[in-house]
């Protein structure tokens, strides 16, 4: 195999791994982390019905909030989209939830994530 090849199958592994013990329910649905090199999106989803209930991501605030967005460093970015989701996840009266970070380790990006999720008002 080439090494790309087993980059993928190891994420892989980790993130079925995360996932066969994680499930959202109505009451408390999963909040999903993913990240690329270049951007972060995170969703609320209801496992039950197979249905996301809200998705937020930097690729629509940057476009929203222009060049000044861009200046900002990634980990701060992210935050950012964890308080934007936990906003309106709130709206929709949704306060708890089951933290996926998606076979990524809980550092850096996901973790401010999660700590932005955290400061927005939502309990995990």
């Amino acid at each position: 195999m080439r090494s790309k090849e087993i980059k993928i199958k190891r994420y892989n592994q980790r993130k079925n791994r995360v996932r066969a013990k994680i499930a959202g329910t109505e009451k408390r649905p999963r909040l999903s982390v993913f990240r690329s090199n270049a951007h972060i999106y995170a969703q609320i989803i209801n496992d039950d019905k197979g249905v996301t209930l809200v998705a937020s991501s930097d690729v629509k605030t940057k476009k929203a909030k222009g060049p000044e967005q861009s200046r900002r460093k990634k980990v701060e970015i992210a935050e950012g989209i964890g308080e934007e989701i936990a906003k309106k996840a709130l709206v929709k009266k949704i306060k708890t939830v089951v933290f996926d970070r998606n076979g990524f380790m809980y550092h850096g990006r996901i973790k401010a994530v999660a700590e932005g999720a955290r400061k927005g008002g939502l309990i995990f």
